[in-house]
């Protein structure tokens, strides 16, 4: 615990849009459709690009993450320790591999050390596009967690 005053809203910007350019790996939280199927709730750690406007993430197509993102695109993700967390809920659309830009294709294997181009298996790129984040660090923070709603970045 810290004795910190809490951030307020041009910092937690400033700190999150720091984690968002230069962490490389994320939680991943997906569920089943509403009828149950396919895979149920998950959670993974995958890697990510972010480009500023969205996340491009890519995982197995046959993974219970990707029959997940397929069957419903919603999802949210995390970053950073839970003493300075970032949540994001956002949308996931499928971008298949002949659709995804070679240059985005490097950029995301530059970042992650990962290039799933090369590899045999199947698999699929997703591009989640955020409508809500939050952060904070400590229980005073969580009044102005919001950064992000609707789509839309606050200040």
């Amino acid at each position: 615990m810290t004795d910190a005053p809490p951030r307020g809203l041009a910092e937690r910007l400033r700190d999150t849009r720091a984690r968002l350019e230069n962490d490389i790996d994320l939680w991943v939280a997906t569920a089943g459709s509403a009828d149950g199927s396919p895979g149920g709730v998950h959670l993974v750690p995958l890697s990510f690009l972010w480009d500023g406007s969205a996340f491009l993430l890519s995982t197995p197509r046959a993974s219970v993450t990707g029959r997940n993102l397929l069957a419903d695109g919603r999802v949210r993700l995390s970053l950073g320790p839970t003493r300075d967390v970032v949540l994001v809920d956002g949308v996931a659309e499928p971008v298949d591999l002949a659709d995804l830009d070679p240059r985005t294709g490097g950029a995301f294997a530059a970042k992650t050390g990962f290039d799933p181009r090369e590899l045999a298996s199947t698999y699929q790129y997703f591009l989640v596009r955020p409508r809500r984040v939050q952060a904070w660090r400590e229980a005073n923070e969580l009044r102005g967690r919001d950064l992000m709603r609707d789509g839309h970045w606050l200040g």
